[in-house]
């Protein structure tokens, strides 16, 4: 397998923009979610596009998949703290609706990554 290079992949581009969008969101958030919430948020978008960047970086498809694997979970989890924010009414649904949009075709894309790369495994 040959190296990727991190900042060309879209899947890598798309989680950056996630982490601004996170970071947009979780200031608007109470001010009691800063430590909570907020923090978690932000370290979960921010762990997408790590995992990316650091599997990119493996010798073999397999670890790179563990890497993207890892990505994938992270971006479930920030989905599911989106949903707690637009349930406990943090967020409008305009904004729910677009954030979870955005995350659900990151996920996908992700996925079908890892797909490829255990095809040619």
């Amino acid at each position: 397998m040959r190296r990727h290079n991190f900042k060309k992949l879209l899947i890598w581009q798309e989680a950056m923009d996630l982490i601004d969008q996170s970071y947009i969101l979780t200031s608007s958030l109470p001010d009691y979610e800063k430590f909570g919430l907020c923090s978690q948020m932000n370290r979960s978008s921010v762990s997408i596009a790590s995992n990316i960047a650091e599997g990119s970086s493996k010798r073999t498809n397999t670890h790179f998949i563990k890497y993207l694997s890892d990505s994938l979970g992270s971006a479930f989890e920030w989905e599911t703290q989106l949903v707690v924010c637009f349930r406990q009414k943090f967020i409008s649904e305009e904004d729910f609706l677009k954030l979870e949009n955005n995350v659900q075709a990151l996920k996908s894309k992700i996925s079908n990554l890892i797909d490829k790369l255990e095809s040619e495994s």
